[in-house]
């Protein structure tokens, strides 16, 4: 039996300058038979600011209610309906309500497209001045600093440049720590208020980042941080190979599996590398602040 299903539409809306909306946005919205937003009242601004007015039924789809609101989407895409989704900025399911909605409608064989429109993400890679080839984005980092720097000790040594979403207000602590685990000298980009009036993309040293992000900054962040640098053996000193297998050990691995993995990263016999790691521990139990070091 032929079964005729509806469709579901991730559209794209402005991070910050309205000129930005993708033209189809408009017919999209005026169109749909049902409109989700993560905010109701940001999609009436929306729609003033872009001079139409929704004719399908509204409603709400954010993160408190996104699970119990996705069977009743899915029941009306099974029954013909035409569904946008729209966030309060950017592609909706990248680090906002998305998710969900698609791999159930997936999951019914219900058509999934998209109105392409403004990323956060690719906008700040693009204006960062750093590597754009290959990049991983990493979204939000934990609130609790313990957490925060374990996931960044998981990624201390992809190559790939990395992206971040990040809070002002958390935007300090955030830096300080990359800073601690990817190296004072790893050259990002915090990109700020991006299409906005007050844009601003300020590039430097983790460590100099942090001290400016200390006197505080305001606005919608992302941090873009570049790849851990291709060392070969001869570049790579005792501190880093051991502060290579100190970030290992600290996102779970046993010692003797750290030092044998930082030894086939480096190229080396793992003879050299314990023999740092065990140079690192003596330096660190007989010289001052013992109990501080690196292992």
């Amino acid at each position: 039996m032929f079964r005729v299903t509806g469709t579901l539409v991730l559209a794209g809306t402005p991070i910050g300058d309205i000129a930005d909306a993708p033209p189809r946005l408009a017919t999209e919205l005026q169109s749909a038979d049902i409109v989700a937003a993560e905010d109701t009242r940001r999609l009436r601004g929306l729609t003033r600011a872009l001079g139409i007015h929704t004719t399908g039924r509204v409603v709400s789809y954010f993160e408190g209610n996104e699970s119990a609101r996705t069977p009743e989407l899915v029941e009306a895409l099974v029954g013909g309906a035409r569904v946008l989704l729209v966030t309060d900025a950017g592609m909706p399911s990248v680090s906002d309500p998305g998710y969900r909605l698609v791999a159930a409608a997936v999951e019914q064989d219900i058509k999934v497209t998209a109105v392409p429109g403004p990323s956060a993400v690719l906008t700040a890679l693009a204006l960062s001045g750093l590597p754009v080839d290959r990049f991983c984005f990493e979204g939000f980092l934990p609130r609790k600093a313990g957490e925060r720097l374990g996931r960044l000790r998981e990624v201390a040594d992809e190559r790939r440049t990395l992206v971040y979403f990040e809070a002002p207000h958390r935007l300090d602590d955030t830096l300080a720590a990359m800073a601690e685990v990817f190296g004072a000298e790893r050259r990002a980009a915090v990109c700020r208020e991006l299409t906005k009036t007050y844009e601003e993309v300020k590039r430097g040293p983790l460590a100099e980042l942090a001290a400016w992000a200390a006197e505080g900054v305001r606005g919608e962040i992302t941090v873009v941080v570049e790849g851990a640098p291709e060392t070969g053996p001869a570049e790579l000193d005792a501190e880093e190979l051991v502060r290579r297998v100190r970030v290992r050990e600290e996102a779970g691995e046993r010692r003797k599996e750290a030092i044998a993995a930082v030894a086939a990263e480096a190229g080396l016999p793992k003879r050299e590398v314990f023999d740092a790691v065990v140079a690192a521990k003596n330096a660190d139990a007989s010289g001052p602040g013992k109990g501080k070091g690196l292992i």
